[in-house]
């Protein structure tokens, strides 16, 4: 085979450095964009925050606060009187001293707390056991064992780990490497664990707060707070009875079976599952933490003299600029270390300016060629939503449809009918009988009002919805609407005329 030399052009698109950074910027949420953002801070010393580049006000010296509190007449000497010895009982605060002046007091910083960080408590299943688990006297393995298990409880309140696994997990824990010497220490004799002390502190756990903690399935978890109730309640034993054997047929509130297999009345019957009823079945639930997680938009729609207008969310990412003490440092023909990382440092750091521009500048073109394509939904709400796909926003933005799809994820949209993700506002289509097209999100609005309005005693069907919405002139099958309403987690007919009955 001869060797021979050939020329060839072509062209190519290669991931640089700068694109492969823009790219990365452009699918982060706002608050993986903040962290992101924090990083560079603290690996760039080129970057800063615009904020601490204006001038702070300068501190008020002693003369000057001496002056306002003179001003507000407060005196050095109403401030240094001692507390008399004797007070009468209803002596105030403001009587012996006089309020601090408001200068003093507010806040140098200006920063505005959010009230749920002064008064939001987090504290989890885990924390609350463990709590109960220090006032509760217990050798040193059986607090071992209860650590163990409380760490398997899951938040709902169940045991995630089958009670054998955990024992076979901890019989071999304490008898690696050195079996003797570690379970001497806690107190014992033995080489092995039992099962039966497992067991007696997982029972030990079950009663602790939430009732029906620890329990391995919902059979266990009802039982556990049947046992705790009085034994006067009314049908008690018939509770138990049912949760221990036919918890099934009470879910499926089939009442001659349960007559038939266990003997007892209607009475009787309804009694006892009313008691079921008022049970918790994730009793971890009541111990959850209430802080609540806002989202931030990443953008605001309003609508102003007759127009939808669509700006950016500010408040999501600091403003940075460039150091310009550092900038003018570097020297172009210097070839020394510091100079060098100095001038790949800012090279860094237009490239990362230049990089938030371009994701600001694309978020804030796709959401207002968005915001235009459903303005009948902005105006009427979502049964006026209109079919969109990602190849429509494309072609109208002349972008790839893979950056269109990066630039709406985890991206939220502030209208006057609530906080979207951009993914809500693109949906597939159905044909209509006029040979148009209806979105399938204003398919699934018009079943939800269909479904709201229906009467009690007879619910809708999933061939009569669907014979509804074809009068409405859109072609759907019987299919097509039970997966739109399990999507919307609405029970099916059956389900929802036995709630209805029940209530």
């Amino acid at each position: 085979m001869k060797q021979s030399l050939q020329l060839r052009m072509g062209q190519q698109l290669s991931m640089t450095p700068q694109l492969q950074q823009a790219i990365k910027l452009l699918q982060l949420s706002s608050l993986d964009l903040q962290l992101e953002i924090q990083q560079t801070l603290y690996s760039n010393p080129l970057l800063e925050l615009a904020d601490e580049v204006e001038q702070a006000p300068e501190d008020v010296s002693n003369e000057e606060l001496s002056n306002q509190l003179s001003d507000n007449g407060d005196t050095p000497d109403e401030w240094s009187k001692e507390i008399p010895n004797e007070l009468p009982v209803d002596a105030q605060w403001d009587d012996i001293y006089p309020a601090a002046p408001s200068a003093v007091i507010n806040n140098s910083s200006g920063d505005q707390q959010d009230f749920e960080s002064y008064h939001s408590v987090t504290e989890s299943l885990q924390d609350h056991l463990i709590w109960q688990l220090n006032l509760t006297p217990m050798s040193d393995l059986d607090r071992l064992i209860a650590t163990t298990l409380i760490d398997n409880i899951d938040p709902n309140g169940f045991l995630e780990t089958p009670i054998k696994e955990i024992w076979e997990s901890l019989a071999l824990s304490l008898n690696d490497d050195s079996p003797k010497q570690t379970v001497d220490e806690f107190g014992t004799d033995d080489d092995t664990l039992d099962l039966e002390e497992v067991l007696a502190v997982l029972h030990r756990i079950q009663q602790f707060d939430p009732p029906g903690v620890g329990a391995g399935d919902l059979s266990e978890c009802l039982l556990i707070q049947l046992g705790q109730l009085s034994p006067q309640t009314p049908y008690i034993e018939q509770a138990q009875l049912l949760c221990a054997q036919h918890l099934n047929l009470v879910a499926e509130r089939n009442f001659q079976q349960l007559s038939r297999k266990t003997g007892l009345e209607q009475t009787a019957l309804e009694g006892a599952i009313q008691l079921i009823q008022s049970l918790s079945p994730r009793p971890g639930e009541c111990i959850a933490s209430d802080d609540a997680d806002y989202v931030v938009p990443d953008a605001c729609v309003q609508k102003i003299h007759g127009q939808w207008l669509v700006t950016l969310n500010s408040d999501i990412a600091p403003k940075l600029c460039i150091n310009k003490e550092y900038a003018s440092l570097v020297q172009r023909a210097n070839d020394s270390q510091d100079n060098t990382f100095l001038r790949n440092n800012l090279q860094e750091a237009r490239w990362f300016l230049r990089s938030l521009e371009s994701r600001n500048d694309t978020l804030l073109r796709v959401s207002r060629c968005i915001v235009e394509m459903q303005q009948d939904f902005l105006e009427k709400g979502p049964e006026a939503m209109k079919p969109l796909v990602l190849a429509d926003v494309a072609t109208q933005l002349e972008l790839h449809e893979s950056t269109i799809s990066r630039v709406t994820t985890q991206k939220y949209l502030d209208t006057p009918r609530g906080i979207f993700e951009l993914k809500y506002f693109f949906s597939s289509h159905v044909n209509t009988a006029a040979g148009g097209e209806c979105s399938s999100t204003a398919i699934r609005a018009m079943l939800k009002r269909m479904i709201a309005d229906e009467p009690g005693s007879k619910p809708l069907s999933d061939s009569k919805l669907a014979d509804m919405l074809q009068k409405e002139g859109i072609q759907v099958a019987r299919r097509t609407v039970a997966k739109y309403r399990e999507s919307l987690n609405i029970p099916s007919t059956s389900d929802r005329r036995r709630f209805k009955q029940n209530m």
